[in-house]
């Protein structure tokens, strides 16, 4: 096996870009793309004993691909304002900390997304998949912020956003279909069944 190709082949995986919204998501696919390469240990120390020169040269090391893995993966705004940081550990906190804010701010940001999903609904007019990609993109910022979402309260919440053109299979669903082991997928895929054969009576 040509042990330089492997070694290329390896450090040219593709990396998650972090953008303003998906700190944790990236963060779990950083880890185990940064563990995978044995250098972790630059963001989370566990021998603090003093080290020999060969050990600290070896440690630095680390340290600069773990800090050349995390440039990667971050757009240029989030890049420059990381210049100052030169060790991985403070360029992994640094991202934290501006991706996710204090904690006040991160629960008043959730409570903010709560509040539009509450309030969203369907107009008469709007197309079902315009409506759900809304839906769906709260649904994915509110997790993105650690908040667990249920799949069944976004069921719920579906059926009583939709207009009044859906009330008759969304009631349906409610009498008679398990929410509990229903996907939000295929509320929706009945939903778009009946709006498809109203549109088909339409142009009878």
């Amino acid at each position: 096996m040509d042990m330089g190709k492997s070694k290329g082949e390896s450090m040219g995986l593709s990396y998650p870009m972090l953008t303003r919204m998906n700190y944790t998501v990236w963060a779990m696919k950083m880890k185990v793309l940064i563990q995978a390469h044995g250098v972790w240990e630059a963001i989370e120390q566990t021998d603090l004993k003093a080290q020999t020169d060969q050990k600290a040269c070896a440690k630095e090391r680390v340290d600069k691909v773990a800090l050349a893995m995390i440039y990667r993966s971050i757009p240029e705004e989030m890049l420059l304002s990381l210049s100052d940081k030169k060790k991985a550990k403070d360029a992994w906190e640094a991202l934290r900390i501006m991706s996710q804010g204090a904690d006040r701010a991160k629960a008043a940001k959730v409570q903010t997304l709560k509040a539009e999903f509450e309030t969203l609904s369907m107009k008469e007019t709007e197309l079902l998949d315009d409506f759900c990609m809304k839906l769906n993109g709260l649904v994915t910022n509110i997790r993105a912020l650690g908040e667990d979402v249920k799949e069944t309260y976004v069921i719920k919440k579906l059926l009583r956003a939709v207009p009044q053109k859906f009330l008759q299979i969304a009631s349906t669903m409610e009498q008679f279909r398990n929410f509990e082991i229903m996907k939000v997928e295929e509320v929706i895929g009945s939903l778009k069944e009946h709006e498809e054969r109203g549109k088909y009576r339409k142009c009878e």
